[in-house]
């Protein structure tokens, strides 16, 4: 019935006597075996993943032939092809990404600045009650600008060109675009109360130390004296000056 020869039979029994119904189900997997090993594989994974540079490299990306050159020059694998490494790296779990950009600070104290904002934007939003002496009020500050007039082409009414144009019409009005700025620009400064998420915003002509604590003063007039306030605002130079306001600032800061 299954047109076999009386050799394969006795085997057939032979294994079922041996492992009895585990025989008919035998663990094999047919292919090619791999060619590396997991520790080979793990160390190529390992330095894919990693940087050129760290390896005093002259660029910055691996690429499939620069990696697999350089697998064959430090012993890790004999030899390598490029397919062969791209889909050991699907294997993997490593695929070629767009690489994104980060920035980071290089002040000595940021971590602690950083708590202190993150504390400031968790009384805001009511998670920790303020202690005595903190601020219970929280504006987050910044400036946008210059800003300046743009022309616009803008929309109207008017005949219709091309083959039904009439051809005595005068010319289509049209709007003057000029960049003449003889006004100047102007600044925005603005203001976000986190607690009553309301926005506060001046336009100035420049924006320096003067319109910068000028600004600072118009926030200190919107809460009473008694209420301790906090500004939180970036590094930009008006914000760091070290000088002394002249001007008298009624309230705690």
């Amino acid at each position: 019935m299954s047109f076999t020869s009386n050799d394969r039979v006795r085997d057939v029994i032979h294994n079922f006597n041996a492992d009895g119904f585990d025989s008919l189900y035998p663990k094999y997997s047919g292919g090619r075996p791999k060619t590396f090993t997991l520790a080979e594989r793990r160390e190529i994974r390992k330095i894919a993943k990693s940087k050129p540079t760290e390896h005093d490299l002259p660029f910055s990306t691996w690429s499939l032939p620069k990696l697999a050159d350089f697998l064959v020059a430090e012993g890790v694998v004999d030899d390598i092809s490029h397919e062969g490494l791209r889909i050991l790296l699907r294997e993997e779990g490593v695929s070629f990404q767009r690489l994104k950009t980060w920035k980071t600070s290089r002040d000595p104290d940021y971590a602690a600045k950083k708590a202190r904002v993150e504390h400031l934007y968790a009384i805001a939003d009511g998670e920790v009650i303020a202690e005595e002496g903190e601020s219970d009020v929280v504006f987050c500050m910044d400036e946008f600008g210059p800003l300046n007039l743009m022309p616009h082409p803008g929309r109207q009414w008017a005949e219709r060109g091309g083959k039904h144009k009439d051809p005595d019409r005068e010319p289509r009005r049209r709007r003057r675009a000029t960049y003449n700025r003889y006004g100047g620009v102007r600044h925005l400064f603005a203001a976000l109360d986190l607690a009553k998420d309301k926005l506060y915003g001046h336009i100035k002509p420049i924006k320096r130390r003067t319109q910068f604590l000028e600004f600072c003063r118009y926030l200190r007039t919107l809460y009473p004296a008694d209420v301790r306030i906090a500004i939180v605002c970036d590094d930009f130079s008006p914000h760091l000056t070290t000088k002394r306001c002249q001007r008298s600032v009624s309230g705690p800061p």
